[in-house]
């Protein structure tokens, strides 16, 4: 049997993979791990739930909060959120573990489950395989006085709202900003907390309806925000995704500000006034070459982990580090959150464009990105990528060819059959080219066909 959990908890599409029977069960088993294993004070453990506005959460929170309560869990539903705000809450309710019920950037059809463990942290792979080990087992039905009561967490989005406030470096004053929330968790709080922080707010994909959360919108279509900062001449534009754990942004002139621009700039506006710690930044072999250039210019360590927000936090757990993120617009800062947050991220974008009086257009020239090509090369056998000899000579050569200012990486998806092959170089003809060369050799060495039992 496949393991259930993801590398983001279980999603899938509603009412298919991810049933109201399937929530409950998860939700009773995760009761008995995260809340009556871990539980020492003596009372009933606690959950905080969020969800974000899919119409699928509704039903799915119904169920995630009875399997809850039924195992004996005291449920404080904070209503629809962004998932960062869920993980602050549980850390600041000092519950014993917290529920998101979100599928983050995918269309409305698709839902999803996450758990957090005590202080909002994500739960590592044994504790999840706990969790489904516990699938099978009888769930915990306490009677009477013992079952789980289920309030409303009236003041959630309020003490989310303050503690973002409460990491303002510097206010926003003057500044006009576009906030694009993608018809998602974010429509609420986002739009409130730019407003209490100073700036003029012009709001787009914010009437969320249950089906149309990141349809057309929010940081996968930067479309509609880059043509609503040049229609109001805007300062800048924020996106986040449906469940708001994630920034782009897009600058006065309408251009993009991707993730690896955005990490760019604070981790050198944290290194000069002193809380960058041990000057070092966190973030995926996925980030541009141009990120890595740009941090040693400016004195700054880059640490590269595997692909996804999981492995950043784990290694900025380990290094107490406390800035780190994806090129996909993640950022974590660990003195504010424990995990990346759409919201924190834009606010502290906005607030390095009010200080310095620049545009987010000259603040993104710390780092100059080098072309990127991607090509998923399909139906070969990805598990030979790395022991292949032929493609290890091929890969050589493309980088004494490419030398300091280029960067090859050829890496076997998790999921399919499917090699990535990413090239960055000085300019787009060479990283095309080198790339295409290389997924031909990765085409022809590891072939299905050519597999021998």
């Amino acid at each position: 049997m496949s393991r259930l959990f993801g590398t983001d908890g279980v999603r899938g599409l509603a009412n298919g993979l991810l049933t109201a029977e399937l929530a409950m069960q998860l939700s009773q088993a995760a009761a008995v791990v995260l809340g009556h294993d871990r539980n020492t004070t003596g009372n009933r453990p606690r959950a905080v739930v969020a969800r974000d506005p899919r119409a699928s959460g509704e039903f799915l929170g119904a169920a995630v909060e009875a399997g809850l309560s039924s195992s004996g869990i005291d449920v404080y539903d904070a209503g629809v959120l962004p998932t960062p705000a869920a993980a602050y809450l549980v850390a600041d309710l000092d519950a014993d573990f917290g529920v998101m019920i979100s599928a983050s950037h995918n269309p409305a059809p698709d839902n999803g489950i996450k758990f957090f463990a005590r202080g909002g942290q994500k739960l590592p792979d044994d504790v999840e395989d706990a969790i489904e080990e516990q699938l099978g087992k009888e769930p915990f039905r306490p009677v009477g006085g013992e079952v789980g009561r289920i309030q409303r967490f009236a003041d959630a989005e309020d003490r989310y709202i303050v503690h973002l406030l409460g990491t303002l470096p510097y206010r926003l004053e003057g500044l006009t900003v576009v906030l694009d929330c993608a018809h998602g968790a974010a429509s609420g709080c986002s739009p409130q907390v730019f407003k209490d922080a100073g700036a003029n707010v012009i709001v787009i994909g914010a009437e969320p309806d249950g089906l149309n959360i990141n349809d057309g919108v929010g940081s996968t279509h930067l479309g509609p925000l880059q043509r609503a900062v040049l229609e109001h001449g805007a300062d800048l534009g924020i996106a986040h995704d449906g469940d708001a754990d994630r920034c782009l942004a897009v600058d006065h002139e309408g251009n993009e500000v991707d993730g690896d621009q955005i990490m760019a700039i604070l981790a050198v506006a944290l290194k000069d006034s002193g809380k960058l710690k041990d000057d070092v930044l966190v973030a995926t072999v996925m980030s541009n070459l141009g990120l890595k250039l740009a941090l040693r210019d400016a004195g700054i360590s880059l640490r590269e982990t595997g692909v996804g927000d999981r492995y950043v936090l784990e290694e900025m757990r380990n290094g107490g580090f406390s800035l780190g993120g994806e090129q996909s617009g993640h950022v974590i800062f660990a003195d504010h959150a424990t995990t990346g947050d759409g919201v924190l991220t834009g606010l502290q974008l906005a607030a390095q464009v009010a200080h310095t009086g620049r545009p987010l257009k000259e603040l993104a020239k710390v780092m100059t990105k080098l072309p990127q090509v991607l090509i998923n090369v399909r139906g070969v056998d990805r598990t030979r990528v790395n022991g292949d000899e032929a493609v290890a000579v091929a890969v050589a050569i493309a980088e004494t060819e490419l030398g300091d200012t280029g960067r090859v990486l050829l890496r076997p998806s998790g999921t399919e059959p499917v090699v990535r092959v990413m090239v960055e170089a000085g300019d787009l003809e060479t990283a095309q080219g080198v790339a295409e060369r290389l997924a031909q050799v990765v085409r022809t060495e590891l072939a299905l066909e050519l597999v021998s039992e």
